[in-house]
């Protein structure tokens, strides 16, 4: 039965993945990395270390190989200068985070991403207003 759910929310992602929007796609980024980060607190809390590292692995990979990769810092000018510096101190906090076993700089993390979300699909909204 776990399988057939798995299964079933893969193909709800893939589906996902390929009906969004660029803007779209982002969201599902910063989705992806809070809910790493929050599976991270609750394996923190379990005492499980494996899936711990391989969550916060999970919201590195995230940041790093997909929000970080998605930024045009050419185009993006002191914006993208910006982002990416935030993503670079969201990652070192991570780190520290997961070394220390500190829930408090995952929180910090999750509200840094939270409030990037939120600003991303306020510009997608407006985007597509126009």
């Amino acid at each position: 039965m776990i399988y057939g759910a798995k299964a079933y929310a893969q193909v709800g992602l893939e589906t996902g993945i390929n009906s969004a929007s660029p803007h779209g796609l982002i969201v599902m980024l910063y989705d992806g990395a809070i809910e790493a980060i929050r599976k991270t607190k609750i394996y923190l809390d379990m005492g499980d270390i494996e899936m711990k590292t391989k969550s916060v692995d999970k919201a590195l990979r995230i940041i790093k190989d997909g929000l970080t990769t998605s930024l045009d810092v050419n185009a993006g000018g002191a914006l993208a200068q910006q982002l990416l510096a935030l993503y670079d101190y969201i990652c070192k906090e991570l780190i520290l985070a997961n070394a220390q076993n500190s829930p408090e700089r995952m929180d910090t993390c999750i509200g840094l991403l939270a409030d990037l979300r939120s600003a991303w699909l306020e510009i997608g909204q407006n985007t597509a207003n126009q």
